[in-house]
């Protein structure tokens, strides 16, 4: 049988296995939950104030599809970064290097956990969103199927960035401290937490060569009347653009990451990881 195919299958089922066994685990529960009601709260707190020079109201939807464009960026990098670095100090990554093909079957294990954990961290996002938060929903049904898309395209472009750093970076804990900041800048450039009208013209060109803006304009695409078009950038919503961005992300950073990560597989070898446990140990204590 072919070995690469092999290892694609064993990633695909072992991606699966670790999204259910997540529903057992309290803090990824928690993590699940939050920052859907965080952004639904807001959003509920924000619907009445006004956007851009006011020439309709500023919707809770907006806030909603924004805050959900958030997490899934959080998740794409932060936890990416966590899960890849705290792996490779208890010697997964080592273990999945002496398989054959073991860095690709880990890889698509990955993608498909996170994949899966985006599409969750959407519905319960949208279905309260549906209920309590004006013109946020979908028009068409094929709303539904650009939101699926979007998301899982979205998060597959931003995680092998967490990957990289993850691969890169000492230690966990430093890590997701070091990465924080700049995704925020990240996220900030790509006009998820303030308006379009309100962001400056060189902000907004650096924002359109990065994912998360091309992820947030998906979402609005899929989730925002057509008539909130009118506040994009290219006054529409550029679904066919959004695809290839975020598709072109997702493949190169998928190469690179796969470069980064057997380089970095190399190097690890039982005695670091072992060393590496007991500077764990000691942070801890």
């Amino acid at each position: 049988m072919n070995p690469t195919l092999n290892a694609v299958r064993a990633g695909l089922s072992r991606g699966r296995i670790e999204y259910g066994l997540s529903f057992r685990n309290g803090q990824e529960l928690f993590g699940y939950l939050y920052m859907p009601c965080l952004f639904l709260g807001l959003a509920l707190i924000f619907q009445t104030m006004g956007l851009g020079e006011g020439e309709v109201q500023m919707p809770g939807a907006f806030v909603l599809s924004g805050g959900l464009a958030f997490s899934l960026t959080i998740l794409g990098i932060a936890t990416v970064l966590q899960t890849l670095a705290s792996e490779r100090e208890d010697g997964t990554l080592l273990r999945a290097k002496a398989v054959p093909r073991g860095l690709l079957g880990y890889t698509v294990a990955k993608s498909t956990h996170i994949a899966a954990v985006a599409v969750t961290m959407a519905l319960l996002t949208v279905v309260p969103g549906l209920l309590f938060v004006d013109d946020f929903g979908f028009e068409r049904w094929t709303d539904v199927l650009v939101l699926l898309w979007v998301c899982v395209l979205g998060v597959l472009a931003l995680a092998p960035i967490g990957a990289i750093i993850g691969a890169l970076v000492g230690n966990a804990r430093t890590g997701v401290s070091l990465a924080m900041l700049p995704t925020v800048v990240v996220l900030m450039f790509s006009g998820l937490v303030m308006p379009l009208t309100l962001m400056p013209d060189w902000m907004l060109d650096i924002g359109r060569l990065l994912p998360v803006y091309w992820l947030g304009l998906g979402l609005r695409a899929a989730l925002l009347p057509d008539s909130y078009a009118a506040f994009e950038l290219a006054g529409s919503w550029e679904l066919p653009l959004v695809a290839g961005v975020l598709a072109g992300w997702a493949v190169v950073g998928l190469l690179l990451a796969q470069w980064v990560l057997r380089r970095m597989a190399r190097k690890q070898s039982g005695s670091r990881v072992q060393e590496a446990r007991e500077k764990a140990m000691k942070r801890a204590w």
